[in-house]
């Protein structure tokens, strides 16, 4: 799964490197600890001939039938092997896709003990790491706006499973266009762990534990 992570991209070359047009209300980077209902930078496809959009969304998508965005589960990853079944995602996996930017993201292990260890994942290549997501515009009572989404995950490479059953769906950049839905339909074979050997990981101390740790030290190996 993805419940953490990092972004430390400049927002100008996020844009530059999606070729993407950004918005005016961009989170603030770099944050070395980005939780659940914050806002992040997610990739989306233009309309028409429009480039891309880098813009702002709550990371925790809420299905249009929510009264309030906290109506019922946080929903911030979606399965991938059911994402076109299930009736709050679905329409969003066929019609509105984005890309969410990261640095790398935080997984945990336990002890015997029950102690949680933080670990730190990256791309072994130094590139960003590039998650697939769906997002929803919701509305609320008096007008109230929102746009939401909801990182895409998938069964965790063999690697990986030395630390999660879950990992997010990396997109690689030839796949872009097809995940953003400007190469046509049929992305559901990106929906795959990523290779084995392309993401790199490291013990990271215990502070990033507390969602209200910040700063570059979160990332630093033990």
């Amino acid at each position: 799964m993805c419940g953490r992570f990092a972004i430390t991209l400049p927002s100008d070359a996020m844009a530059q490197l999606f070729a993407a047009r950004p918005a005016n209300d961009l989170p603030h980077v770099p944050n070395y600890n980005v939780c659940p209902t914050n806002d992040i930078h997610v990739v989306t496809a233009g309309a028409g001939d429009e480039p891309r959009l880098l813009g702002a969304m709550r990371w925790g998508f809420v299905p249009s039938w929510y009264k309030t965005p906290t109506d019922g589960p946080l929903l911030i990853n979606a399965r991938g092997e059911s994402i076109a079944e299930k009736p709050a995602f679905r329409k969003a996996a066929r019609d509105r896709r984005g890309l969410v930017v990261a640095s790398g993201f935080y997984e945990w292990t336990k002890t015997p003990e029950g102690e949680r260890l933080p670990w730190y994942i990256t791309r072994r290549d130094g590139d960003p790491v590039v998650m697939a997501a769906i997002w929803q515009d919701w509305t609320g009572p008096e007008d109230t706006r929102l746009r939401t989404c909801a990182i895409v995950t998938t069964t965790a490479s063999q690697a990986m499973s030395a630390l999660h059953t879950r990992m997010p769906v990396v997109v690689a950049q030839p796949d872009w266009p097809l995940w953003l839905g400007e190469a046509g339909h049929g992305a559901a074979p990106l929906m795959r762990p990523a290779p084995e050997d392309a993401l790199t990981w490291h013990r990271v101390g215990t502070q990033v534990n507390s969602n209200r740790a910040s700063g570059s030290h979160l990332i630093e190996p033990l």
